[in-house]
């Protein structure tokens, strides 16, 4: 009967105490204050999925509701219907966008990995500097060079390429700071180490510094594909060729001067699920890794 009662005790773990009543007072109203912001923190989410499922009656009704009453997938082919009537395919914009997100992806990973594993371990004269003018680059907003950006690119000869699409935003400041302040956190001896054993730089950096810095290079990845998938700037201003926009670009010319219409607002309201539904799905996946990465950049 002993034996049965510590059976029993294992299988049932309701009958344990729980970890709520472990708590005191204060724990309590803490956990409760948090699940509210977490709660306010989705309707953002829940208004666009509900936004995208409601038909035309509830779209302008009033007082506006966040939860839809009648779903409906028309406002997807109304969008389907808008992209079929199109000039250039839409699989065209989403081919480029693909290229583009990806080509971002991989180059703007490497470029912030290589620039912050000399500022943070060979210690150059002036690498103190230079990594406060990449702060201080934070600071400007996009709008300020703009200017700059379009003079650049178009002495390189990139305009209605995919190179003015990737080179425009391949310097990532926040990529650098982050790769950095986790890159600090490796110990000097075991780079050393490697050193005495005979490894050069490019195999230092390719096969320890990497490997153990994939949080903080998984995160870097997961905001430069957000950025550069909903990015219509290099669209708008190095791209000429219809065939050489993206797919955000695309939707953004669904509503364009349409604030006080009706037409496609249901298609917009779609074409706004589609641009966000790729970002949440990767944040979701890689989410353990840019906490991780969050966590180590400050920490010395």
């Amino acid at each position: 009967m002993q034996n049965a009662a510590v059976w029993w005790k294992k299988v049932v773990p309701w009958k344990r105490k729980s970890r709520l009543h472990s708590m005191d007072a204060f724990q309590k109203v803490l956990v409760f204050l948090l699940i509210v912001f977490s709660i306010f923190m989705l309707l953002p989410l829940i208004y666009i999925f509900n936004h995208a499922l409601k038909p035309y009656q509830e779209l302008f009704i009033y007082p506006p509701n966040i939860f839809v009453r009648e779903p409906s997938f028309q406002n997807f082919v109304e969008l389907f219907l808008v992209a079929a009537s199109s000039t250039v395919p839409v699989t065209r914009y989403l081919f480029n966008s693909l290229v583009i997100s990806g080509g971002a992806v991989v180059c703007v990973t490497i470029v912030s990995a290589l620039c912050a594993y000399p500022i943070s371990k060979h210690k150059f004269p002036g690498h103190k500097a230079v990594f406060a003018t990449i702060i201080l680059t934070l600071m400007f907003a996009p709008e300020a060079v703009q200017i700059p950006r379009y003079l650049v690119a178009s002495n390189l000869g990139i305009m209605n390429t995919y190179w003015g699409h990737i080179l425009p935003i391949l310097a990532m400041p926040v990529g650098v700071f982050l790769l950095k302040q986790f890159i600090d956190q490796l110990p000097n001896e075991l780079l050393e180490a490697a050193r005495i054993d005979g490894a050069t730089e490019i195999h230092i950096f390719l096969k320890i510094v990497i490997p153990i810095c994939m949080p903080a290079v998984a995160t870097v990845a997961i905001l430069t594909f957000q950025s550069s998938w909903g990015n219509t700037e290099t669209s708008t201003l190095f791209m000429q060729d219809d065939e050489m926009k993206n797919f955000p670009f695309f939707l953004s010319t669904l509503t364009n001067n349409l604030a006080n219409n009706v037409a496609r607002q249901g298609a917009a309201a779609a074409a706004a699920m589609v641009m966000f539904v790729p970002n949440l799905i990767i944040f979701l996946i890689f989410q353990g890794k840019v906490i991780a990465t969050m966590a180590h950049s400050g920490i010395k």
